[in-house]
């Protein structure tokens, strides 16, 4: 039973997904706009709205070293924190 499993799998294992959803992310900071399919933009909301929460509220070290850790690239990280 799946009760209380959150998050689609998207027939991936959890580290493409974690790739994917990196990669997703620093696309569409980058470029503000993405084509993808309706499920994988609805799972890519969980991870791209909580770094724009912290960018928003925490222009910090701690903020930016939270993105990176999440984005995996310095210039998505730029581009969140600079728009």
């Amino acid at each position: 039973m799946r009760h209380r499993k959150s998050g689609r799998q998207l027939n991936r294992n959890s580290s493409h997904r974690k790739a994917m959803f990196s990669n997703m992310a620093c696309s569409l900071i980058e470029h503000q706009v993405i084509k993808t399919t309706l499920p994988k933009a609805k799972e890519l909301r969980r991870v791209v709205e909580p770094l724009i929460t912290h960018a928003k509220n925490n222009d910090s070290v701690a903020g930016r070293r939270y993105a990176f850790d999440r984005l995996r690239s310095k210039e998505a990280v730029t581009a969140l924190f600079d728009n």
